[in-house]
């Protein structure tokens, strides 16, 4: 489990910097890149305690959301 951590932080940094950099500089092979990276550390931080737990609050607000705009 360990490992796993440690390479879903290293993954973040990485979403971090590429986010950073200009949107017209980017090719689409680049733009396909980071989709995968992106992916790739999701389902790393899913299974986590983390991940549960930022999905319990999405859903809380997508509830909430949906709640308020229903009559």
């Amino acid at each position: 489990m360990v490992l796993t951590l440690n390479l879903a932080v290293l993954l973040a940094v990485i979403i971090y910097l590429r986010i950073r950099r200009r949107v017209q500089a980017r090719s689409r092979s680049d733009q396909w890149l980071t989709v995968a990276i992106v992916t790739v550390f999701g389902l790393l931080i899913a299974p986590t305690d983390f991940g549960q737990g930022v999905l319990n609050v999405v859903g809380q607000v997508a509830s909430s959301v949906s709640q308020s705009g229903s009559p």
